[in-house]
């Protein structure tokens, strides 16, 4: 590995680890990022794969009281069945819908100019959504039900487009369906673990005839870099939102969206 490659992991596993658990996109950032600095990592998605369990065990270590805390209590504490049903239910969605689709996402979404524009409308969406929300009506996460949970399940799904970011689909999903901003920032932290977890297992079986050791020392640096970052994100980013909303985000997405248009377009 030279100098070059070891950096240029260390930004992109900053890069993830920045934009997983905001509203902004963490693979669109990557497939924008990977294609301007030219990133060769090791065979297939392994470098994606492994930065984003980063991100993922980053939000397993700050909740862990919570996502691990009540698994002996589950047959005796229906605040605990409920919160893992929640969890069940707002990723199922998801699951059905990534194992019939995943071959054309991956082959037909996966572009530059897809994620651009995602990245444009989103931003648009999100100041429409943050001006036309209803009045909060969940004002903590053990008031969601399990209908409501498979309501922002369904809305995580249109994340599959990239650019579009799961955490912006599932807490702008959440705020229109009546979810306090606070309320939908953490529940999108929670349904994070089961849905980035059972996508990094399918993308794992899917390349699993490139897990051969290589480039390892690469894909540590990355994984390193992002745990640590969604560390310094998803402690921050709840109280920022609940603060300021979710418009400084919104005009972030046009502005680096229609930079890469610009770029695209002049190539």
């Amino acid at each position: 590995m030279d100098l070059s490659t070891g950096l240029q992991a260390a930004f992109l596993g900053l890069l993830e680890g920045l934009t997983e658990f905001i509203p902004v996109s963490s693979t669109g950032h990557l497939l924008l990022a990977i294609d301007l600095i030219g990133f060769r990592g090791p065979p297939g998605k392994v470098f994606e794969i492994a930065i984003q369990l980063g991100a993922i065990l980053a939000v397993c270590w700050l909740y862990r009281a919570r996502l691990f805390g009540g698994l002996f209590r589950v047959a005796s504490d229906t605040s605990v069945q409920r919160f893992y049903g929640n969890l069940f239910f707002g990723v199922a969605p998801a699951l059905v819908i990534g194992v019939l689709a995943h071959g054309f996402i991956k082959t037909v979404l996966f572009s530059p100019w897809v994620v651009s524009i995602a990245l444009i409308v989103g931003g648009i969406a999100i100041i429409a959504i943050e001006r036309l929300k209803p009045a909060p009506a969940v004002h903590a996460v053990d008031d969601i039900r399990f209908r409501l949970a498979l309501k922002i399940g369904l809305c995580q799904t249109v994340a599959m487009i990239p650019g579009v970011s799961r955490s912006g689909a599932t807490i702008l999903g959440g705020v229109l369906l009546g979810l306090d901003r606070r309320v939908a920032t953490e529940f999108s932290f929670h349904l994070a673990v089961p849905t980035m977890a059972a996508a990094t297992a399918y993308d794992l079986f899917k390349n699993r005839a490139s897990l051969d050791g290589a480039g390892g020392l690469v894909i540590a640096i990355g994984f390193l870099t992002a745990f640590l970052a969604a560390l310094v994100v998803v402690r921050a980013v709840v109280g920022f939102v609940a603060r300021h909303g979710f418009v400084p985000f919104a005009w972030y997405r046009i502005a680096i969206g229609s930079a890469m248009l610009a770029i695209l377009l002049l190539r």
